[in-house]
């Protein structure tokens, strides 16, 4: 499958962390999910990919071209949603369109109109008027209106309300529908990646864990809870991180089908994201 995005061995050194030679790519047509805990790397990888920080090691390809050497060309097709809205609070949709007409050779002002009727954006209303949705909703519309192949978003959709979000996550399953656009959504909002997610890079203390297609993953994963008898006959293999307590134990293992087969009796429920990062980030490992 081809791809859109690919990251090899990329590394950015700080003085108290390092990303740390990580690699994965996006399939053109699909939404990539970038998970973690704060301090993961998340975002410092995001300003990587985007040329706003200096990479120390590592290459970077968007659309088949370098986007240090042929950043004009490669930023031309990316739209870019940040956590904050960064239009000036006195501006109004009307005249970031205004901004945005003379950057973007690609700008269509019809399909930026027609963003702003489907999310309820009034054109000549001063931005600092606007809710916290609503300064999102302004933001993902002008990411799209100059009709990019590529969608960056970094916790588009956190301090948002269910119904804005599921509204927000429509428009992303929308873009990707013709298999020709890519969406690479950084977030700590487990449950919308369960929905819209093709595939999933879990970032832990700058390196990365694991790469896989969300299905597969959840289809694997289970949390087994169990007594001392059974954790006692598990093998390490079979587990990623246990939680103990006086109850008994938690146990997340990477493959519960399997599980079940050998312990017919156990409890096994299938994890979720939050699970898998739980679990691997505060659950024991030994």
């Amino acid at each position: 499958m081809q791809s859109i995005l690919q990251v090899k061995d990329l590394v950015k050194r700080y003085r108290a962390f390092t990303l740390d030679h990580v690699s994965f790519s996006l399939p053109k047509g699909s939404i990539l999910g970038l998970i973690g805990e704060n301090g993961a790397g998340k975002t410092t990888t995001l300003k990587l990919i985007l040329n706003l920080i200096r990479k120390e090691g590592g290459t970077v390809s968007l659309f088949g071209m370098d986007p240090v050497r042929q950043e004009r060309q490669v930023k031309e097709q990316i739209g870019v949603v940040l956590d904050e809205s960064y239009f000036h609070d006195t501006l109004t949709p009307k005249d970031v369109a205004a901004v945005l007409r003379r950057i973007y050779p690609g700008w269509d002002d019809g399909l930026f109109e027609r963003y702003l009727r489907r999310f309820s954006l009034p054109k000549g209303q001063a931005i600092k008027e606007f809710s916290r949705g609503m300064k999102k909703k302004l933001s993902i519309a002008s990411a799209l209106g100059h009709r990019p192949r590529l969608l960056i978003l970094d916790e588009a959709t956190s301090g948002l309300d269910p119904v804005v979000r599921s509204e927000i996550l429509d428009v992303f399953l929308d873009f990707i529908q013709d298999e020709e656009h890519s969406i690479l959504l950084s977030s700590h909002i487990t449950s919308d990646l369960e929905k819209i997610a093709d595939y999933l890079v879990f970032l832990h203390k700058g390196r990365v864990v694991f790469e896989e297609p969300k299905d597969d993953l959840l289809q694997r994963y289970g949390v087994l809870r169990c007594g001392e008898d059974v954790f006692a006959r598990l093998e390490r293999s079979q587990r990623v991180g246990y939680r103990r307590s006086r109850f008994g134990y938690e146990v997340l293992v990477r493959d519960r089908a399997a599980l079940r087969r050998r312990f017919p009796s156990a409890v096994v429920d299938a994890a979720t994201i939050e699970d898998i990062m739980l679990f691997y980030v505060r659950g024991e490992q030994q």
